[in-house]
């Protein structure tokens, strides 16, 4: 069945129906959703030990893509009035971003070892925490963004307790998630823009909340 525009199953929207408002601007998820996928897909690679020299373009991708290009996007949800879309995209732009500052100018003058270990498990469960109750929001929004930050906080769980006890075995285990989450995160991102550009829901999205009325 053929739905309006106003009708596309969007990933950071409860229900495939929504009311219309003023000065509506393309919908930013589908940026914000491949920005994040794509950066976490190659900082993954390297903490999966899959190939290491990946930390390299995850770097550079997290200062550029996943960092500003999704800071952006934080930016064009609070046009849309969406605080989920705008908390989310906004917090993990800065999380690249801070990312990049630690990696680049902070952890190479921290003494190698338990508080290196330290400093980087801080980081992390500060995002873990974060993650989670986002994670519950998310329960409102879609099944597709459900999954996202269910496979999200398990990943920063394993990386934050490998880097607080210098676990590589977690840490890896960390980066497998953290692919899973990178593939899901681009589905969401695929679903956005492939149903925006066709004015139907092709790729679902599995709305988790109830219809808005018409």
């Amino acid at each position: 069945m053929t739905v309006s525009s106003q009708e596309v199953g969007e990933p950071l929207e409860g229900s495939d129906v929504r009311l219309p408002v003023a000065q509506l601007v393309a919908d930013p998820a589908p940026l914000g959703l491949a920005a994040f996928a794509m950066t976490t897909f190659a900082l993954s690679l390297y903490n999966a030990n899959i190939w290491p020299a990946a930390v390299f373009p995850a770097l550079a991708l997290a200062l550029v893509y996943g960092g500003f290009a999704q800071l952006l996007a934080g930016m064009w949800e609070f046009v849309r009035k969406n605080t989920f879309g705008t908390l989310a995209f906004t917090s993990y732009g800065a999380f690249w971003i801070s990312y990049y500052v630690f990696v680049h100018f902070l952890a190479p003058g921290i003494k190698v070892g338990a508080d290196l270990n330290a400093a980087a498990g801080v980081f992390l469960l500060g995002w873990t925490i974060f993650t989670f109750y986002m994670m519950i929001a998310s329960m409102r929004v879609s099944g597709a963004v459900l999954a996202v930050f269910v496979a999200l906080t398990v990943t920063f769980v394993l990386l934050t307790i490998g880097a607080f006890n210098a676990n590589s075995t977690l840490t890896h285990a960390g980066g497998w998630v953290g692919l899973l989450t990178a593939a899901l995160a681009w589905y969401a991102s695929a679903a956005g823009l492939i149903n925006e550009t066709f004015k139907r829901a092709i790729v679902p999205v599995f709305p988790l909340a109830p219809k808005n009325p018409a």
